[in-house]
């Protein structure tokens, strides 16, 4: 097991839509363990591949001792809408905003073994399934922000003091991040909560 970077904002597999997992096996295996330790390293919610650098449709999680991953997920949503809540986001660090999110979802896909996944959340596991998806959709949570928060956001991530406290991000992380050999990497290039 290995601890990866997160890649931070302004990294184009951010914005780039995940593609379908359609081979299983150890290599598979190998990234959801290291995607999950790497969330547990962070103590982050959730984490999806995109954040790590791979452009497919997985995620791991673990909210209110609720923990997994899905591959493949597909989301549906109540139309109600949950009370906004202070979001946060790895691949977004230092930035918090109340984001609305659906009250109610089914997430669907399928097990690292490719065994069928069926689940029904509200609450923080609700907007962490949301949250994460978006992730596999090439979205940030900034991006669901609107009027004076909106605004806010994007300013402040386009000064030089955000670009400061991404680097020292970076740099913290990059104490804990292993090679896929196990020996310590002195390079970090950069997930969900």
């Amino acid at each position: 097991m290995a601890i990866l970077s997160i890649r931070i904002i302004g990294d184009p597999v951010l914005r780039t839509v995940a593609e379908e997992v359609s081979v299983f096996g150890p290599e598979l295996a190998k990234l959801i363990s290291d995607m999950n330790e790497t969330m547990v390293d962070v103590r982050g919610a959730g984490l999806a591949a995109p954040q790590v650098g791979v452009n497919k449709r997985i995620f791991t999680y673990s909210v209110d001792g609720v923990e997994g991953h899905i591959i493949n997920p597909i989301l549906v949503a109540s139309d109600d809408f949950a009370p906004g809540d202070p979001e946060g986001c790895l691949s977004v660090p230092g930035l918090g905003y109340t984001v609305s999110r659906h009250r109610w979802v089914r997430i669907t896909g399928v097990d690292l073994h490719g065994h069928p996944i069926d689940m029904e959340a509200t609450g923080t596991l609700a907007k962490c399934f949301q949250h994460e998806t978006d992730h596999l959709n090439g979205k940030l949570y900034v991006d669901r922000l609107e009027g004076e928060d909106r605004k806010d956001a994007l300013r402040a991530i386009r000064t030089a003091n955000y670009h400061n406290i991404t680097a020292e991000t970076v740099a913290k992380r990059a104490k804990t991040v292993g090679s896929a050999f196990g020996a310590s990497a002195g390079v970090v290039a950069g997930a969900a909560q």
